[in-house]
């Protein structure tokens, strides 16, 4: 990722220490490099560097992968690290300070619970090592089960059951998370038909590594939110799918962009190059996010410094999305409230009136 320039701007200033909302960070890709570090050496797995700095320079130049499907292979690393309840409450309870030091009001993480098994950590057991994790920060946060889409539809339908089993007692929605060329969500619609008349919240990955109308299919499973979406900007300048763009923005569907880990990934060349100003510009709901603090090496104050420097919005700008992050939160609406309070006195004493 660019490299924020000193000295920064006031605006980039304030949009570092603004009241941030996170709803999409995966818990497996967000580790601090230091407790990466420890669970690795406790048990006994090798490190790709000997130490702090270094393993955290290793993750700075592994992360222009280029691709998704790249990109997702240093999650092999994290998983095996993370594999013991001790780890998993660790990780999660790191993962909400974290967010909250950023200026989060409100947070939510996902996990593919089952990945876990074939290390000897049963999904119930991490589930609910996790809800602990989360539970002693003052965060108010929840957790996003996520089945992997290009499994079989088995270990799809019982991570679905377990978000049912869960909802209401921390987790908070279900997702479908992994490579998304060749996988599309339509291949578990039986899963995502339980979820959704469970009355579990969806969110799908769509749009990312694949086109535009994997987005508006995504809608049609249940999803109320998609993970990414920045294809559909592809639409926004073409009139036989500009259709696309209007259905999402009347069914007020809400993106969860992630700029830096989109560059990563290889979706776009750039932040200056993302399209989230030119989706946001266009009228459609959408918010800045991390995807993988560890993985691409970003912090969400540094995404939102990012969207201000290179992505041409303002602060304003950012606190709308901030709004329309808190009001698509899958938490309750007691949490909710409080947390668009929390914005909006920030707003009215940190800005002048005019720009608020």
């Amino acid at each position: 990722m660019p490299a924020p320039a000193s000295p920064t701007s006031d605006a980039e200033t304030l949009a570092r220490h603004s009241p941030k909302v996170l709803l999409h960070e995966h818990l497996d890709g967000g580790l601090r490099v230091s407790t990466l570090l420890d669970l690795l050496h406790e048990r006994g797995l090798d490190s790709p560097a000997p130490d702090v700095p270094r393993l955290a320079h290793w993750f700075e130049t592994h992360a222009f992968a280029h691709s998704l499907v790249d990109y997702l292979k240093g999650f092999d690393l994290t998983v095996a690290a993370m594999a013991s309840l001790p780890a998993l409450e660790r990780v999660a309870f790191e993962a909400a300070e974290d967010a909250r030091a950023d200026g989060a009001v409100l947070a939510e993480f996902r996990i593919a619970p089952l990945l876990f098994e074939p290390h000897g950590v049963p999904a119930e057991a991490a589930i609910e090592a996790m809800l602990a994790g989360l539970a002693k920060s003052p965060l108010p946060s929840g957790l996003i089960l996520c089945g992997m889409r290009h499994q079989f539809d088995g270990q799809v339908a019982r991570t679905a059951d377990l978000a049912v089993r869960y909802h209401g007692h921390g987790v908070v929605g279900f997702d479908l998370a992994g490579p998304e060329a060749g996988f599309p969500p339509s291949a578990h619609a039986d899963a995502l038909m339980r979820v959704r008349e469970a009355g579990v919240p969806i969110t799908l990955h769509a749009g990312e590594a694949d086109e535009a109308e994997r987005v508006l299919e995504a809608a049609d499973l249940g999803a109320v939110r998609i993970g990414h979406g920045v294809h559909l900007a592809d639409a926004l300048a073409d009139p036989e799918r500009r259709h696309l763009v209007d259905a999402v923005i009347a069914r007020g569907l809400h993106l969860e962009v992630c700029p830096t880990s989109n560059v990563h990934t290889g979706a776009y060349p750039s932040l200056a190059a993302h399209p989230i100003t030119a989706l946001w510009r266009a009228g459609v709901s959408c918010s800045f996010h991390t995807d993988n603090r560890l993985m691409s090496m970003v912090s969400l104050a540094q995404e939102a410094q990012n969207m201000v420097r290179h992505c041409g919005l303002t602060v304003p700008d950012l606190l709308q999305m901030t709004r329309a992050a808190a009001d698509a939160s899958f938490l309750p609406a007691s949490a909710r409230k409080a947390a668009r309070a929390l914005i909006d006195h920030w707003a009215d004493t940190a800005l002048p009136a005019r720009s608020a």
